[in-house]
């Protein structure tokens, strides 16, 4: 396991005020700031240089999804002092800026930059973008695509750790093309004619494109009804040829096995008991079970 030590400095000794963070032995650096504290940045050297930066905040159209605008600027402060004046820029709430501790990245870099991470948010499909164009990857010398790549990776690390997962690359039902990938069994549910495959990847759990779920919810449901509206009006859940159903057009990825078996069965369920492994048939739950026993855990011991 290759483990990273990422350095997170409260600048303000505040968990909701501006921070700085860094990848020991990255050139690279992070500086994370509520909107509200635009003027703090004019004292910090970082924010003056050349750089590239993201607008976020929750998407005003769809509460599961953040809202992301990408850009540069050879002045970073000057260029965000114009956004605050943006009305469009409303939903934007935090501020990220990342800049080179050497000072080595160029106009051409952080071009590059802006264009890759606009791609990058995009393919994710985890946020929405607020560019309304993506500028074209500008033509770098070989040596600088590399370095800018190692810089993009750094970046697509050091995020989630801070709060952000709009770069985290969209999850794969499969993991056998992601060697790296963490992956549980494949799970199955079957309910009131639905029928839906899952698996964990990643600490997700990501249900299988094709999986269907039932179109008409219970008169008792009401919870993670929002969340099946959002899936609908994102295209990610379409009307089958059974027009009782409704199928998975792409792999997507739940905080919990709960939150994809109420989605699918269209009414409140435990998803920890009603998932259940297509080799063995033990339940989510008796399969995680069995993880912490092979971990050498025993919850019977006090």
């Amino acid at each position: 396991m290759n483990g990273r030590t990422i350095r997170i400095h409260l600048v303000d000794g505040s968990p909701t005020g501006m921070l700085a963070a860094e990848i020991i032995n990255w050139t690279g650096k992070v500086l994370v700031s509520p909107r509200s504290h635009l003027a703090s940045l004019a004292i910090r050297d970082e924010a003056k240089r050349t750089g590239i930066y993201c607008l976020v905040g929750s998407d005003p159209d769809n509460r599961n999804l953040e809202r992301v605008y990408v850009g540069e600027s050879d002045k970073v402060l000057s260029r965000l002092a114009q956004h605050d004046k943006d009305d469009s820029k409303d939903f934007w709430t935090r501020t990220i800026i990342v800049t080179s501790k050497d000072e080595n990245l160029t106009k051409s870099h952080v071009r590059f930059l802006e264009s890759r991470l606009i791609q990058m948010v995009s393919e994710a499909g985890r946020a929405k973008l607020a560019n309304n164009t993506a500028p074209p990857t500008p033509v770098l010398p070989e040596a600088d695509v590399a370095d800018m790549d190692y810089f993009l990776g750094q970046i697509q690390m050091i995020l989630p750790v801070l709060g952000f997962g709009f770069l985290q690359p969209k999850p794969s039902f499969a993991v056998e093309a992601q060697p790296d990938t963490a992956a549980s069994p494949i799970f199955q549910f079957k309910a009131v004619g639905a029928t839906a495959e899952a698996r964990e990847i990643n600490g997700e759990f990501v249900v299988m494109k094709g999986s269907t779920a039932r179109k008409q919810g219970t008169p008792s449901w009401d919870t993670y009804k929002t969340l099946r509206d959002d899936l609908v009006s994102e295209g990610k859940l379409v009307d089958a040829e059974n027009p009782d159903y409704l199928v998975f057009a792409d792999d997507v990825p739940f905080k919990s096995p709960s939150a994809a078996a109420t989605v699918v069965r269209a009414g409140n369920t435990n998803g920890r008991k009603e998932w259940k492994e297509i080799t063995t048939g033990k339940s989510y739950a008796e399969w995680q079970e069995l993880q912490l026993r092979l971990a050498g855990i025993d919850d019977s011991e006090t």
